[in-house]
């Protein structure tokens, strides 16, 4: 007993004498943007935007034939700033919405995966290729270099807001045909935009690919992009409040400008009130990456001037 109490003492002593164990690291979590698109503006659903034939306004009537039902195309289009940025329009069918998008830019090796990314379970469509899928709200397939989303607000083969599954791959099988004849140049340019010229360039990195700039009654959109980056300035005129505002609790990061203005850092946003204008700004990288409330600053100062007048 002697020799063992005087060992188990030892031991006890060896382990007092001991460093005490590393408390473990903990590596705070790098909040980075979801790269898809950013809210967009108010009124952009097709009843606003850039005018000008469209590939809903190319299919309308031939699809109204074709399914025996009215096929409504809203006259405009827009852009949705995301990676990839998508040229959008907007069909209506019994009062359903469906909205078309068409790559900026020629599709990349993965444009459809993240086309479709989110939206449920995928499956095959022969009807339009071997990599066309078909989801519970999208159809996402190639045209020659581009990539199309067919995305239905009341989901497909979900009765009744939705459209069912032959009408989806209809209104997909004529988009597919007039996609080639009405692929929009990648340059379209407002001087106003051109104040950010530069910032843009620096945050995108490389040679800017795309320029979507227009107006939307009057509010400005102004759109940087590569493969890799996008960066966007949206302006909205009249809104009731920021819709983030609207949160319980509100966004906790407050931004230096705007009354209010909230930094969104896991969006890659910065949202502000300027008197009656609402401004978004937005970056998306791929691979996505945390953009600082600093650079988003930077990349809007030189357009703070106009949105105060």
């Amino acid at each position: 007993m002697v020799v063992v109490g005087a060992v188990a003492g030892c031991s006890v002593a060896r382990r007092a004498d001991e460093a005490p164990p590393s408390a473990p690291v903990t590596v705070p979590a790098v909040v980075v943007p979801t790269v898809v698109a950013p809210p967009q503006a108010e009124g952009l659903d097709g009843t606003a935007g850039e005018a000008g034939v469209n590939v809903c306004v190319a299919v309308a009537w031939p699809l109204t034939k074709q399914l025996g039902v009215s096929v409504v195309a809203k006259p405009f289009s827009w852009n949705d700033g995301g990676l990839p940025a998508l040229d959008l329009c907007t069909l209506v069918l019994d009062g359903r919405s469906v909205t078309v998008g068409v790559t900026a830019l020629p599709k990349q090796p993965d444009s459809l995966e993240r086309l479709a990314a989110g939206s449920g379970t995928l499956e095959l469509l022969p009807e339009l290729g071997p990599d066309a899928r078909i989801s519970p709200s999208r159809v996402v397939f190639p045209v020659d270099d581009r990539a199309v989303r067919l995305l239905s607000a009341g989901g497909i083969d979900r009765y009744p807001t939705g459209i069912d599954r032959a009408k989806a791959v209809a209104i997909s099988q004529a988009v597919r045909i007039v996609v080639p004849s009405l692929i929009r140049s990648a340059r379209q340019t407002d001087s106003a935009c051109q104040l950010s010229a530069a910032s843009a360039q620096r945050f995108i990195g490389t040679m800017v690919l795309l320029r979507r700039d227009y107006r939307v009654n009057g509010a400005l959109t102004c759109i940087w992009g590569s493969f890799d980056a996008t960066f966007s300035i949206v302006e909205s005129f009249n809104p009731d409040t920021i819709p983030e505002a609207k949160r319980t609790p509100p966004p906790p990061r407050l931004s230096s400008i705007g009354r209010p203005g909230y930094y969104l850092p896991d969006q890659g946003e910065l949202v502000f009130r300027q008197g009656k204008r609402v401004v978004r700004v937005s970056g998306l990288t791929n691979p996505s990456r945390e953009i600082p409330l600093e650079t988003l600053l930077d990349l809007v100062a030189p357009l703070l001037p106009l949105f105060i007048r």
